[in-house]
């Protein structure tokens, strides 16, 4: 394989992207879970958010495996890979809806360190298509972590 990106960057990328595509899966299971078990007065609004962001990440977990597979590498599809690389607890039990917020701000902050530490070795190897990749996935985590900040001023 020769795309311009030596094997070893390429490996230590695709090594970066499996700990993002692992913290992005568990985020989504987590969003995906808090959406069926929402309760109290902030259900419907919760709800239908919560749907937003799960739909939005199950697109985004094909986008980066497509892009570890596309550096030559097997993207992890397990949960016990996505158990050992993720940064992102489980939830356990069912939280208040107020908690499930605060642990999604937490997982969509997460996300974003998870996705800065990968530029370094990303920008020294030139590799623009996962630069890109990281920099719209930032924008979005960013975003979220802010809106559901917002909901637990006051």
């Amino acid at each position: 394989m020769d795309i311009g990106i030596n094997e070893q960057d390429r490996q230590d990328i695709a090594q970066g992207l499996s700990r993002l595509l692992a913290d992005t899966y568990t985020l989504y299971l987590k969003t995906h879970n808090f959406h069926w078990n929402v309760t109290g007065p902030m259900f419907q609004t919760l709800h239908l958010m919560f749907e937003q962001h799960y739909n939005e990440l199950a697109l985004a977990v094909d986008m980066i495996a497509e892009r570890i597979r596309a550096l030559g590498h097997y993207a992890p599809g397990s949960y016990s890979e996505y158990a050992r690389l993720t940064s992102i607890a489980e939830a356990s039990g069912t939280p208040r809806a107020q908690d499930m917020i605060s642990q999604l701000v937490d997982g969509h902050e997460t996300v974003c360190r998870t996705a800065r530490s990968i530029f370094a070795v990303v920008e020294k190897a030139s590799d623009e298509p996962t630069a890109d990749l990281l920099t719209q996935r930032l924008q979005v985590h960013e975003k979220t972590a802010w809106m559901l900040r917002s909901l637990l001023e006051g």
